[in-house]
């Protein structure tokens, strides 16, 4: 988000809203001793629930001790700052900073429609906004110097993600951010995993993530996948120490905030860290054979991307899976006959159906309910077309360009991605903003008239883009 939105964002959303008052007719000392002992540096002096002025350390210091007064005769009101400058909470920051800037003062009283006060804002709190950006978690990102920082800055991430939600960004553009950022933290890692515990480590190997990390379309809740490939001719000595590496950086990745994948899909375990031979025994058996298991991580696998290490690993898988595709044509259309399991919750007349029980009761799986089946269902195209590179967009616009999907069909779905992808991340931040951990689900309740006739033409397009699916792959023929 460029930094000038900010300015744009309403300031009901970012003041302080423990506002500490006094009385104007209140003892000076009292005062001065109420600030003292919260350690802040100003009170604002309210008559009922009405701000009508601000007593400021500035004024003690050249008001009181500098002219010589004696503090003990005298009230808040005689050397207090009125009327206090206030803005409303519909207000603009942008009109916050001009009054800061118009009047030369620090900070100003945040007041409701009725004019009671219900906040404050200082100019500290809108340059912490101005650091709140992509930019600057990048730089601290760059800098960590310890696995307790990068903590620290992948709740930052988070907490950047609810902030930017809220401001307009484009749903495409937020996942982006996303992904990047948190490359950018694994990447971080791995450099001070190397630097402080692993100089010696081999550069014969790839640091591989897979699935939606690969893709680059994280969100929230993503947990991590990953691989690690290397050199048939490494040395049992480099194998053993790259083992070491990979299992402390998945447990430093699990301690920083990642979790670790349910299905055990990552790199320190001994099944996804592999020599290219093996890997490539691994292909051939898992495209050979398209059982469930086999088709749910090649399905993973073939979103891999280099993240750290030497890329020609990564151009020789590929080649592998492109030449396993040519022997294996009944591979793609069983796992398009998967995608297919995963019907959206329509019902009658375009009822959108939810769960009935357990803990989700009124609740819809976005993910299970249409991200899943685009993603896998263009993921399929994209294989049999030969393009073996890009997220989920990048490869509708590439299977448009190659004649096999046409511009209303990916323009629709890619409309219906982006809307299902934003309830995601809407949820995700729900659940955030109360204490909870990030899910995929999302309560109707909280959609409007328009969501909810928007979410049904999106379910609609996944289960129309499923039928085409059928129809290409001729999936009837494996049911």
């Amino acid at each position: 988000m460029p930094a000038e939105n900010v300015f744009f964002l309403p300031v009901k959303d970012f003041c302080q809203r423990n506002v500490v008052t006094c009385s104007p007719d209140q003892r000076l000392v009292e005062a001065a001793e109420i600030m003292r002992e919260k350690n802040i540096s100003s009170v604002v002096v309210c008559d009922g629930s009405a701000p009508i002025g601000i007593l400021t350390d500035r004024d003690l210091r050249n008001k009181v001790i500098a002219r010589g007064l004696d503090p003990q005769s005298l009230i808040v009101h005689s050397i207090m700052n009125a009327p206090l400058i206030v803005v409303r909470e519909e207000d603009f920051l942008f009109e916050a900073l001009y009054r800061m800037t118009h009047h030369n003062i620090h900070r100003v009283g945040v007041v409701d429609r009725t004019g009671k006060l219900t906040g404050i804002i200082t100019n500290s709190d809108i340059l912490r906004l101005q650091s709140r950006s992509p930019q600057q978690v990048m730089r601290d990102i760059e800098h960590a110097q310890d696995v307790d920082e990068l903590k620290k800055l992948h709740r930052q991430v988070q907490e950047l993600v609810v902030h930017l939600l809220g401001t307009g960004v484009a749903t495409r553009d937020l996942v982006r951010t996303i992904a990047h950022l948190n490359d950018r933290l694994l990447i971080r890692l791995i450099a001070l995993t190397r630097e402080q515990s692993f100089p010696d480590l081999t550069d014969r190997f790839a640091f591989l993530v897979l699935g939606s990390e690969g893709r680059g379309e994280q969100t929230l809740t993503t947990d991590q996948d990953n691989a690690i490939v290397y050199a048939d001719d490494l040395p049992p000595a480099d194998i053993a120490r790259l083992e070491k590496f990979s299992q402390i950086l998945i447990d430093n990745l699990i301690s920083i905030g990642v979790p670790p994948c349910p299905g055990g899909i990552m790199a320190k375990n001994e099944a996804w860290r592999r020599s290219l031979q093996s890997w490539t025994k691994v292909l051939d058996r898992w495209m050979g054979s398209a059982t469930p298991e086999n088709i749910l991580n090649g399905s993973m696998f073939f979103d891999l991307r280099t993240l750290h290490g030497d890329e020609s690993f990564e151009r020789a898988l590929k080649e592998q899976v492109a030449e396993n595709l040519q022997r294996n044509d009944g591979f793609l259309a069983r796992t398009a006959a998967n995608v297919q399991r995963f019907k959206p919750p329509l019902g009658l007349f375009g009822r959108i159906k939810v769960e009935t029980e357990g803990d989700y009761i009124g609740m819809l799986d976005v993910k299970k309910a249409g991200i899943f089946a685009i993603t896998e269902g263009i993921k399929v195209l994209a294989l049999e077309a030969g393009i073996f590179t890009g997220g989920t967009r990048e490869r509708m616009h590439a299977l448009q360009d190659a004649k096999v999907l046409g511009r209303k069909l990916v323009a629709d779905l890619e409309a219906s991605f982006d809307f299902l992808v934003s309830l995601r991340l809407r949820g995700q931040v729900s659940a955030l903003k109360a204490g909870r951990d990030p899910i995929n689900y999302i309560a109707l309740t909280q959609l409007n008239r328009m969501e909810t006739g928007r979410l049904r033409l999106a379910l609609q397009e996944v289960k129309a883009f499923q039928e085409i699916l059928g129809t290409h792959f001729q999936t009837t023929l494996f049911r």
